[in-house]
């Protein structure tokens, strides 16, 4: 995949890991480098040795160089695998070309009958799985808890936040709490901007980290990649020849991981996916070095007090005990920046001995008159449109203040969306005038929301 063009590991001694550096820093994470032996893979010789067999019945006469790549596993490591399977007559050469990397196997009908038996004991034909030791140390050395993690500093808060609107005071509570690298909690009012505000916190932790595609957790592999949680790093870095990083691993930005009131007690432990032959992690453990916001908390068809009791534990030891579907658990390490967001009271959903161990609890809510117009403004230069000072002062004075709607983060987002709804429908371009505002005004909150702009004239 193409993520793994992203690795840039300098040369290190075989089996270390670098510690995390900032932004700016070179090399930043890197991946392991690549194993040479299949000793050097942390995995036992048989499950290789089966895999490999899988994937030949799978494939049928398979270039070294296409079964390399499906194996994520260096030439070595596949040569000391095939050389054991012809000399055991389960697999033969089946075409040579001119180089010595130019070779075709394919198994034999002692080989499609290991494959059968191999296939009974488990159906997972992939990337080749790295060892839960492996795992463990380098979600340790990635922690954001580590001393050499990079910090929140207030010149990079500030820069993230200053489109939110969020008074100086708010802005360095959360920067202390982020700081603390601590569980928080943001509370407030539905609008006040909550799950918009948890999500700018992913882009203060802008290094990268390894993810490996698959783990092997006591004979049976958990899939910890997702595609669409695990995106390449987002600056571009010094690449390295591919052959010198582990290919079992891919780099990616710190995944963020939201979860809502869909939330439900069987998404909380490891899903059994029969087609792959698979444990796939459920989702907060796919957060792993990452952020991981828990939104709507008090909505979720789990208790709250449950779920966070489990986290906050976990996050304590550094391992969730997740159960296999009909059997028993397994420890895989967990280690997240945690955010909850909820527009209840905090006392009404969690107990005290529950809120105590919760780092920071920080309220949000209306917006001052200042910041909600500058907040105006940048939305409509998002969109193309051009501001009015004049219609700015109708929605503040005459909509907000007459039906008493606070000046929350989410409105002037939601109205201009509908203005460009509406003028799209119309074949127009979107203006932001006060009629517009008032159609767009009542459509969110009812038709007898929105106070006629006739006297808009007047105010002029």
């Amino acid at each position: 995949m193409e993520v793994l063009s992203a690795c840039a590991p300098p040369a290190v001694p075989e089996g270390r890991l670098a510690n995390g550096g900032g932004p700016d820093s070179e090399p930043g994470p890197i991946l392991p480098r690549q194993p040479r032996t299949v000793r050097d893979t942390g995995l036992e010789p048989r499950f290789v040795i089966a895999l490999v067999v899988k994937t030949l019945h799978a494939s049928g006469k398979t270039p070294l160089s296409l079964l390399t790549g499906r194996l994520r596993l260096s030439i070595s490591v596949v040569r000391e695998v095939l050389q054991q399977l012809v000399a055991e007559q389960q697999a033969e050469v089946a075409w040579c070309g001119d180089s010595d990397i130019d070779v075709h196997y394919q198994l034999t009908a002692f080989g499609q009958r290991a494959a059968a038996e191999y296939l009974a004991e488990s159906r997972y034909v992939g990337p080749a799985p790295v060892a839960l030791t492996i795992y463990r140390t380098m979600v340790e050395r990635q922690s954001l808890r580590h001393p050499d993690a990079p910090r929140v500093t207030p010149a990079g808060l500030k820069a993230v936040l200053a489109e939110d609107g969020i008074e100086p005071a708010v802005r360095e509570l959360i920067g202390a709490a982020l700081h603390s690298n601590r569980p928080l909690m943001l509370y407030g009012p539905s609008g006040s901007g909550k799950t918009t505000l948890a999500h700018r916190f992913a882009r203060l932790r802008p290094d990268p980290v390894a993810v490996p595609y698959a783990v092997l957790v006591n004979h049976e592999i958990v899939q910890v990649y997702d595609p669409t949680l695990h995106a390449a790093p987002l600056q571009p870095r010094l690449a390295e020849e591919r052959r010198s990083c582990d290919a079992r691993w891919a780099l990616c930005q710190r995944p963020l991981v939201h979860v809502g009131a869909e939330l439900a007690r069987d998404m909380l432990e490891l899903r059994s996916d029969a087609p792959s032959g698979v444990l796939c992690a459920p989702q907060h453990l796919l957060a792993n070095n990452g952020l991981l916001v828990l939104d709507d908390l008090g909505r979720q068809r789990v208790p709250a007090a449950e779920v966070v009791q489990r986290w906050l534990g976990a996050l304590e030891r550094g391992v969730d005990h997740v159960a296999v579907p009909g059997g028993a658990s397994h420890a895989l390490p967990f280690d997240v920046a945690l955010v909850l967001a909820t527009s209840l009271a905090p006392e009404s959903v969690l107990d005290e001995s529950c809120l105590r161990r919760i780092g920071y609890r920080i309220a949000l809510g209306p917006l001052s008159e200042a910041a909600y117009r500058a907040l105006v403004w940048r939305q409509c230069r998002l969109r193309g449109i051009e501001p009015d000072e004049h219609t700015i002062d109708y929605l503040i004075n005459e909509l907000h203040r007459r039906t008493r709607r606070p000046l929350l983060a989410a409105w002037p987002h939601e109205l201009l969306s509908r203005i460009a709804d509406f003028a799209g429908f119309a074949g127009r371009e979107p203006r932001f005038d006060a009629d517009s505002v008032a159609q767009a005004w009542s459509s969110l909150f009812g038709p007898r929301a929105a106070l006629e702009p006739s006297n808009l004239g007047e105010m002029r």
